[in-house]
């Protein structure tokens, strides 16, 4: 815990651009200069070979969290960026790292998520740009297998402090032991401030082991009672005693328990309600507890604390002493109280189990009481993000209290919203496993805990786990509470979203339809949950292919949410307006869609950044809209500005990264870069087995969009079988009279034209323009596409009236979109092929 009395050792001149999260150097601070030499050394040497990261590791107490404060205050001047992640839970590493998005000129964790925000941040630090020069400090890091995903290598630096010695096994090394004696003399001598013969500083040191945590507790009583070496020895020795007769709290050095001892009991007599207050604290993680958690905390019903909390003068007054005895770590910038996790095991472990129970309990009703209710308000999450830290060491899981329980899935629902969706996975499971264990597997609270867990894995991307979960919850919530139940709506919405994952449109569009029913009758129409289940069946409605349905619903739902007072978020409300651009461009109104879309776009760039998941979604619709309305250059740039940015925020295999990266394939194609249209395909295609399944609709109809690439690089035979797989594949998911198989036999029938199969192409596309025209209207971009196309074929087939008679009849209806300059219109005129391709929209 300790250091130094340098001069030379510093280089005060530069100062690191950024500096974050890192506590403030201990004034107290004495020798180690050895131990830091030696860390400054190896890093140096790593940094030059393959950088490593540093592991520091040790028992409680002996200074390992001091020595990487120091070694980042003492070396600062040689780091451009300098951050302090707190690691001994897997839940605070992403949001830590996280934070630092912003100074990287990554999106921030609000526009991306948690989780991706983390890990664009690790791959920054790694690449070099636009800092070479950083540092890391991993604090508490005590399993590699939580951590070690998100430690970066790269040109810059890392330090563990552990007490884990497993660190050996996976980098290089440091131990830290106690004190020298000289560094323990050094130590007391500043710490008690004032004059102290060598042979009592070292007489103190002996009996306390040269352990840094118990000479920092000596130090700190003898500084604020006046009290004597001899004196202080004495009491130590009679604690050594009595502890040694009776309890002494096994697994931890006598040294450092009688040292505890001896400050607890003079507080004690000093100020008891200091100590009540301390042991309180000790039931909360080692991290910085909100000082606000007291105060917001006032009216919960816990009888140990409640003189102390409806006293705001004796709290202050407690909190000092325990700042002042050494017992409590108070940090008025940052207004958080921590105690050292040493001491809060003494302390519990001091404790009659039964008293262990009930202040856990209290804390538990403290956290509860001090959360905010709605975790979905972003100007929230800052103090979610302080309580995180609380939930597993203050064993919340163990709580039967609704209130705590109810904190608890908020707790989830806040790392959900914030794409921290591997921690709130971890939590749920840990909930929902011991909940079941004490409440049955039945019980409300572990219904509700699976309708949770049953959004996260959708946001992980396991649509089949979340498919499980959805219908098993949705079959109990319905058993036991009923289908009105506001839980069992909500579960609905969610097991909507499964359907719609595994390809099962039409039962989307009816679980959605009776959900839709059940809000209005229950919540009435203007209700936000109705609205978003109204923004749910428009989306139905579009992949079903009633286009003009999904219009009229997501114009209704749009102006609602827009005169909605509250309970409609600006993400929810740029989902519906995109979804409204999405369906007008389906109609084949592209001109509209695009300036819907440019209306929309420029809303989330304003209102949630340009880097906000839905932002992206928005602008990637707007290409298509281009693309389709002739805008080819604009639509291309914006295709590869757009999917660069899903790919560096979720990675390829993520949903709306694979639908981008069609949309700049097709782009791509439209502009003739042929080569790279079909790399991003082949590769793309390939993915949508293995993240919807291997019979899932986008899939087929993608695979038809490789095989217009395949046609046009003169591999017609296996376009062909692309497309004939993808029709039948089509068919059998979704049936023949929708979008996507009759676009795949428009493709078909090319492939039978340019192989020569006249009869037979013509054959499928009187067949196949009948039903689209008689599924959207002759008018339809689909059905004019495949009468332009069927005409070629006629002619070929030596059906020259027929021939002559659709052509005249499809440029009648092409007349206007050729005065416009529409694409497939001049494509007709020309007496040239239609490519109709697929992308896929978001579910």
């Amino acid at each position: 815990m300790v250091e130094l009395s340098h001069a030379a050792n510093t280089v005060p001149e530069r100062q690191p651009e950024v500096w974050e999260k890192v506590p403030p150097r201990n004034r107290n601070f004495t020798g180690r200069d050895d131990l830091l030499v030696r860390l400054r050394q190896g890093i140096s040497t790593v940094t030059a070979v393959v950088p490593q990261p540093q592991a520091l590791q040790g028992w409680g107490g002996v200074g390992k969290t001091h020595l990487a404060i120091e070694y980042a205050h003492r070396y600062r001047s040689h780091y451009d960026l300098v951050w302090w992640i707190p690691a001994d839970q897997r839940v605070l590493v992403p949001s830590a790292l996280a934070a630092m998005a912003p100074h990287l000129g990554l999106p921030p964790a609000s526009a991306t998520g948690v989780e991706e925000a983390a890990e664009a941040v690790r791959r920054t630090l790694q690449n070099g740009n636009p800092y070479r020069r950083w540092l890391l400090i991993f604090d508490n890091a005590e399993d590699p297998g939580q951590v070690e995903e998100f430690i970066p290598r790269g040109p810059g630096h890392v330090l563990i402090t552990s007490r884990n010695p497993k660190w050996e096994d996976h980098f290089e090394t440091l131990q830290v032991d106690v004190f020298t004696r000289e560094e323990s003399v050094a130590f007391l001598k500043k710490r008690l401030r004032r004059e102290v013969p060598d042979d009592d500083a070292s007489r103190l040191a002996e009996q306390l082991g040269d352990l840094p945590l118990a000479l920092e507790q000596a130090g700190a009583l003898q500084y604020e009672t006046g009290m004597s070496v001899d004196e202080y020895l004495e009491q130590l020795g009679e604690q050594a005693s009595r502890l040694l007769g009776v309890n002494r709290a096994p697994g931890y050095p006598l040294s450092m328990t009688a040292a505890w001892k001896v400050s607890v009991s003079l507080l004690q007599d000093r100020l008891p309600e200091a100590i009540t207050l301390l042991r309180c604290c000790a039931f909360f993680g080692p991290e910085p507890i909100p000082r606000d958690v007291f105060r917001r905390g006032n009216k919960a019903v816990v009888p140990r604390l409640s003189k102390i909390l409806s006293d705001p003068i004796l709290l202050a007054t407690a909190l000092s002493e325990l700042r002042r005895f050494a017992l409590a770590r108070i940090e008025p910038t940052t207004r958080t109280i921590q105690v050292h996790r040493l001491i809060q095991a003494l302390l519990r472990d001091d404790l009659p189990e039964e008293d262990q129970t009930d202040i856990r309990h209290e804390v538990h009703v403290l956290l509860a009481g001090s959360a905010p209710n709605d975790p979905d308000e972003t100007d929230r999450w800052r103090s979610f993000e302080e309580l995180v830290a609380h939930v597993t060491p203050s064993g919340l899981e163990e709580c039967t209290d609704p209130a705590a329980r109810q904190f608890a899935l908020n707790v989830v629902r806040y790392l959900y919203m914030s794409g921290n969706y591997q921690s709130a996975h971890s939590f749920l499971t840990s909930f929902i496993r011991r909940w079941s264990e004490v409440s049955g597997p039945k019980h409300l609270d572990v219904l509700v805990a699976h309708r949770h867990l049953g959004n996260v894995l959708r946001a992980l991307g396991q649509y089949a786990a979340a498919y499980e979960v959805d219908h098993q919850t949705l079959d109990d919530m319905r058993a036991i509470l009923g289908p009105d139940h506001r839980e069992t709506l909500l579960t609905t919405n969610g097991y909507g979203a499964s359907l719609r994952a595994r390809g099962d449109f039409a039962a989307a569009r009816k679980l959605d339809g009776e959900s839709r029913d059940a809000h209005i009758a229950n919540r009435g129409p203007s209700d936000p949950a109705t609205l978003r289940v109204l923004n749910s069946l428009a989306l139905d409605y579009a992949l079903t292919s009633d286009y003009q349905a999904a219009r009229r619903l997501h114009q209704e739902t749009y102006l609602e949410m827009s005169d909605a007072m509250g309970g409609i978020g600006k993400s929810t409300l740029l989902l519906s307006w995109n979804g409204l651009a999405r369906a007008v461009r389906l109609c084949g109104d592209y001109t509209e869609a695009c300036d819907l879309g440019e209306e929309a776009y420029a809303y989330g760039v304003q209102e949630l950044t340009l880097d906000h998941h839905f932002t992206l979604l928005t602008a990637k619709d707007l290409s298509i809209a281009k693309r389709r309305a002739g805008e080819i250059s604009e639509a291309l740039d914006l295709a590869r500005d757009t999917h660069t940015r899903l790919q560096r925020l979720f990675g390829d295999e993520h949903a709306d990264t694979m639908a981008a990266a069609i949309n700049l394939s097709n782009s791509l194609r439209v502009t003739g870069e042929l080569e790279e249209s079909f790399a991003i395909a082949n590769r793309t295609v390939a993915l949508y087995p293995r993240v919807f399944g291997e019979e899932h609709p986008y899939g087929f109809a993608c695979g038809g969009n490789l095989a217009i690439l395949h046609r046009l690089r003169g591999e017609v035979e296996t376009a062909r079988r692309l497309n004939e797989q993808a029709v039948r594949g089509l068919i059998a998911k979704v049936g023949r009279d929708h979008h996507y198989p009759l676009t795949c036999a428009i493709s078909l029938q090319t492939d039978l034209a340019i192989l020569g199969e006249f009869t037979q192409a013509c054959e499928l596309g009187r067949e196949t323009l009948n039903r689209l025209q008689k599924l959207f209207g002759e008018n339809h971009f689909l059905s004019l596409a495949c009468a332009g196309n069927l005409v070629l074929d006629l002619r070929a087939a030596g059906a020259e009236k027929e021939a002559e008679l659709l052509y005249h009849d499809t440029m009648r209806h092409y007349e206007r979109p050729l005065e416009a300059g529409h694409p497939d219109a001049i494509l007709a005129s020309e007496g040239r092929r239609i490519d109709c391709d697929f992308d896929p929209p978001p579910i």
